[in-house]
């Protein structure tokens, strides 16, 4: 059974890759084609376009996630595999309301991350590996109802997934087939936060404030008005989003609105929780 790692540019996940080597670690980018979001240093941009054999503009999460990736590579000693097959705007492009208008991603209807990050690595490891393979989990020793609930989803241990297996008159052809067996190594070895980020102190890793997009709607406002700040080009892709759409991401608040936020006081990294982070990357 083939071993994954399955990176998200978070600490926790790389520090998986760092301490647990597997057969293949594999990162999915979440990518934009909006030139408002460009990746400003081109010689970058043309290595990470190399990776995923296509375009690559620039991401909508924070452009420090791009050299993390390429850092831990260096660090670790071994390729990950880049996978990025649509944009965010294409994803979005694909889910139509009955008057034929787009919906946006929501705490309802997550597919944000489905489309994105869970579906492509799926997809590539049907297409790379004999299946079931063995994937570890992110999840910390805090983390046991979480590593929990996954595993409830399998049966006889192996969880599985519909894959995209050919297409007949013009149609994709689906088969659910046995997936992976998850394995939480972090829980396992009682492994929690601090001593993740002790770990990565002296370690010649740059990490994004933090990771997952930019924008992502499990984020409280206040978190969000400080990405608004740090990451405003980004942020802006969301709110044109909000407009273009006639939606929102977050219900009964538009980003323009967060944005416009004043900001009271000083805001510091700790005034924020793990919540704030999102949902996509560990």
């Amino acid at each position: 059974m083939k071993t994954i790692n399955s990176l998200s540019g978070g600490k926790t996940s790389s520090y998986i890759a760092a301490n647990y080597p597997a057969d293949y670690n594999v990162f999915s980018l979440v990518r934009t084609n909006d030139t408002n979001c460009l990746f400003e240093d081109a010689k970058i941009r043309q290595i990470v376009s190399d990776k995923i054999g296509i375009e690559f503009i620039g991401t909508l999460e924070e452009d420090t996630i791009i050299y993390t990736m390429l850092d831990l590579e260096q660090f670790i000693g071994q390729e990950i595999v880049w996978i990025s097959k649509n944009t965010f705007e294409d994803v979005i492009g694909s889910y139509k309301m009955a008057n034929g208008k787009n919906y946006l991603p929501n705490q309802m209807t997550r597919y944000c991350t489905t489309d994105m990050k869970i579906k492509p690595i799926a997809q590539w490891c049907y297409e790379n590996t004999e299946l079931p393979i063995e994937m570890r989990i992110g999840f910390r020793a805090n983390e046991m109802s979480r590593a929990k609930t996954m595993s409830e989803r399998a049966v006889d241990g192996i969880e599985s997934f519909k894959f995209k297996v050919g297409e007949k008159n013009g149609r994709n052809k689906w088969k659910e087939l046995p997936y992976r067996t998850a394995i939480f190594p972090l829980i396992q070895a009682g492994i929690f936060k601090d001593t993740i980020e002790n770990y990565w102190k002296d370690k010649p890793v740059r990490f994004a404030y933090q990771n997952n997009c930019v924008g992502c709607f499990h984020r409280s406002e206040l978190m969000l008005k400080h990405m608004s700040n740090k990451a405003e080009k980004q942020f802006n892709w969301f709110i044109e989003m909000e407009k273009k759409n006639g939606c929102t991401f977050k219900s009964g608040i538009t980003y323009e609105r967060i944005k416009s936020y004043r900001t009271q006081l000083e805001l510091f990294d700790d005034d924020f929780n793990e919540c704030d982070s999102g949902y996509c990357g560990m």
